[in-house]
């Protein structure tokens, strides 16, 4: 696996700078820790998506992989995802106190219940306007009542605290929030395409390029083939990929484990720059949130509390675990900050605000 390490690198840099204004940018640089900061995964190692894959108990998003498939076609998409990170946490640091690195503090201690509270950004509710690119032989089969089922369950997962859903004797109740967002369906566009399966590699983008993706959020359903329910791309890559890609099938209320349109709420978390519950990685990976627990694999189905890993809970009820949609229940007040912050002045996502 690749590693990243670019504060050094970018220390350096402040220090050939000779004026007053650079000397104090390299004491904010130094007081910003990003030496846990990594961008390349090890999605491709998740042993638990790997054997559960094909036996109908585990979510299969393909945002991880499509974000090393792009670092390695673009040299410069590092050094941006670097930026994004460090805006982020300068902006958290302005706003509380987060743990050094800004990354998880629960796995090693075993205690998952750590009070991070809702920073005050003054942005209010941040309503994303959406566009919805329906791509199949018969565009009309994704009908409008199952889209409008989709806006309202994205709408429910990002305002709604469901503490009650949550399972007896966890800990994690005082950890769900309602993160502060709202979606508004700007519009809907069906292509009749014959094409049978579009694949990870952003095709359905070249053949229906993002409208606006500076200020809306694009989303496109096809079916994508290969047991992949969907993808999403990260804040700081390219804007004519910009947006999430959805299996039909896995498309608002439909059937089945996935047929709550939760699949949706999971890549719209990458959208907006949160990471897989449990970092992609081993128990040394993290998921640069604060209050949720470290975890070394996936979980499918609808885990019994406590399933272990780490020394600690996983947090399986959490919308970026891999679960099924009638067991997801929660952001943490964490995964908020982390969200709203791509949104502040400077933010990789702050275009969209008043769009």
């Amino acid at each position: 696996m690749k590693k990243v390490f670019l504060s050094m690198a970018a220390v350096a840099f402040l220090f050939a700078a000779c004026s007053d204004d650079s000397k104090e940018a390299i004491v904010e640089e130094q007081n910003i820790d990003m030496s846990d900061f990594y961008v390349y995964t090890d999605s491709n190692d998740d042993l638990a998506s790997k054997e559960n894959k094909g036996k109908g108990n585990s979510k299969f998003c393909y945002a991880m992989e499509n974000l090393n498939r792009q670092l390695n076609q673009n040299p410069g998409l590092e050094k941006k995802m670097y930026d994004v990170e460090y805006h982020t946490r300068k902006f958290l640091a302005g706003k509380g106190k987060p743990p050094k690195g800004g990354g998880g503090s629960g796995g090693g201690s075993g205690d998952t219940d750590v009070d991070v509270l809702p920073i005050q950004d003054n942005l209010g509710i941040i309503n994303i306007p959406v566009y919805i690119h329906i791509v199949y032989p018969d565009a009309n089969s994704i009908s409008t009542s199952q889209i409008n089922s989709q806006m309202a369950t994205l709408n429910a997962d990002f305002r709604d605290i469901n503490t009650n859903l949550l399972p007896s004797g966890t800990t994690f109740a005082n950890d769900a929030t309602d993160a502060g967002f709202s979606f508004s369906l700007a519009g809907t566009f069906r292509h009749n395409d014959s094409r049978s399966s579009w694949g990870t590699n952003d095709a359905i983008k070249s053949a229906y390029p993002p409208i606006t993706p500076e200020t809306h959020l694009n989303i496109w359903v096809c079916e994508i083939g290969g047991g992949i329910l969907g993808y999403a791309q990260f804040p700081g890559g390219n804007s004519s990929t910009d947006g999430v890609v959805l299996g039909g099938n896995y498309f608002g209320n439909t059937s089945g484990a996935y047929g709550l349109g939760r699949t949706a709420t999971h890549e719209v978390g990458h959208y907006f720059n949160l990471r897989h519950i449990w970092g992609d990685g081993r128990c040394n990976r993290d998921d640069f949130v604060a209050d949720t627990p470290k975890s070394d694999r996936s979980n499918g189905g609808c885990p019994t509390f406590p399933t272990t890993h780490c020394k600690s809970a996983d947090m399986t009820m959490n919308y970026m675990d891999y679960t099924y949609d009638s067991c997801m229940y929660m952001f943490t007040d964490g995964q908020r900050n982390r969200m709203r912050a791509i949104f502040a002045p400077g933010g990789a996502r702050s275009s969209m605000i008043g769009s």
